[in-house]
């Protein structure tokens, strides 16, 4: 094997950001600095590294100069501590709602994953997404009007419906903006969202109005719906999570709170 030197395009100042909240967190419990293998800085390294490349983790492990059971620990560490700064629901709604925003994108993406057993009580893979015909966890994105993704939901298995995933995480909270004046667009996957959640009308031999309202509708969503797409574009984990699947909503918390630290809102 040789040696060879690579440069990881991340910010240095997001690198600093979460070499500070891993310091932080190391200070919480009182561990002492000579009893870990590795620096908060090689491990901020080492988590930015697996987010921004999805490199292999023995390959880390081995930059580091750390043990490979080790830089699993690390990882999981720093991937919770990245997304205890992801911001809460109703902190977005309420920040929606004081500068004005015209409306919110609500979309749901797959995050593939690794083959998993468990099944539910139908005898079906639970994880299995018929829609995408593969596995992967469920998590909805909410977007801005830039389409800037600013809040994501803990995960649910594949096999669960947008519309479902969203009852569960959302809607709840999205009605009363919605009635503040800062409505909700989706897809046709979320008919029947309730109130303030718009989207396109099915059928065929629409008439003049409802096609040009989908049409409308279609142009101001897909700037939102392009948060799901830059959020794997530019961290390559997120693309297939070979993790536990229980981790994709943290993982997803994370790459928000990363995307925000490069868009200066941190």
């Amino acid at each position: 094997m040789f040696t060879y030197s690579a440069i990881c395009d991340v910010p240095e100042e997001t690198l600093r950001h979460v070499t500070s909240l891993l310091q932080a967190h190391r200070r919480r419990p009182g561990t002492r600095s000579d009893r870990r293998a590795g620096t908060v800085r090689t491990q901020a390294k080492l988590v930015l590294r697996w987010f921004r490349d999805d490199a292999p983790l023995r390959i880390l492990a081995g930059e580091a100069g750390l043990p490979i059971s080790t830089s699993y620990r690390y990882l999981h560490e720093a991937i919770a501590v990245i997304a205890e700064h992801a911001p809460d629901l109703h902190n977005v709604l309420d920040r929606a709602t004081q500068e004005g925003w015209s409306h919110m994108t609500l979309d749901g993406t797959l995050i593939e994953i690794d083959r998993v057993a468990q099944r539910n009580d139908k005898g079906h893979h639970l994880w299995y997404s018929g829609k995408h015909k593969t596995q992967g966890g469920n998590v909805q994105v909410l977007a801005d009007p830039s389409g800037f993704p600013v809040w994501s939901s803990p995960v649910d298995p594949g096999s669960v419906h947008d519309l479902t995933s969203a009852r569960s995480h959302c809607l709840g909270a999205l009605y009363k903006t919605a009635a503040d004046g800062v409505p909700t667009l989706a897809d046709k996957g979320y008919e029947g969202a309730g109130i303030g959640v718009h989207t396109p009308i099915k059928g065929r031999g629409l008439g003049v109005e409802n096609r040009s309202y989908n049409m409308l509708l279609t142009a101001v969503r897909a700037i939102g719906e392009r948060a799901n797409a830059e959020l794997k574009q530019r961290w390559r984990c997120l693309r297939r999570i070979r993790l536990c699947p229980s981790r994709i909503g943290s993982i997803v918390a994370a790459a928000i709170v990363l995307s925000t630290l490069q868009r200066g809102r941190y």
